[in-house]
């Protein structure tokens, strides 16, 4: 990921994690840093970046979400629920 935009470094979420980017024509798959920070406005930041050194259809970018703090702690909340699912804790 020589041509990356987010910072990676020691305090980076997920700095390698499997992604696949979806359009209509195509599917690619690829790595992926997933980061997760506040702006000075109060908002939690939710980042993606997938590697684009082997990704075709899409030029370098990121996607971000920005959700208030009850809307983050909606997204963990699902996010908890589906990794207790995923890892036969519950339905």
């Amino acid at each position: 990921m020589a041509d990356r935009l987010l910072k990676v470094n020691a305090y980076t979420t997920l700095d390698l994690v499997d992604a696949e980017a979806r359009g209509h024509d195509f599917t690619e798959e690829g790595f992926s840093v997933a980061n997760v920070t506040t702006d000075d406005d109060g908002k939690v930041l939710l980042q993606l970046e997938l590697d684009n050194m082997t990704e075709q259809n899409l030029p370098a970018h990121v996607d971000e979400l920005s959700l208030d703090p009850d809307q983050a702690r909606t997204l963990a909340a699902a996010l908890e629920k589906s990794a207790e699912k995923t890892a036969g804790g519950g339905e």
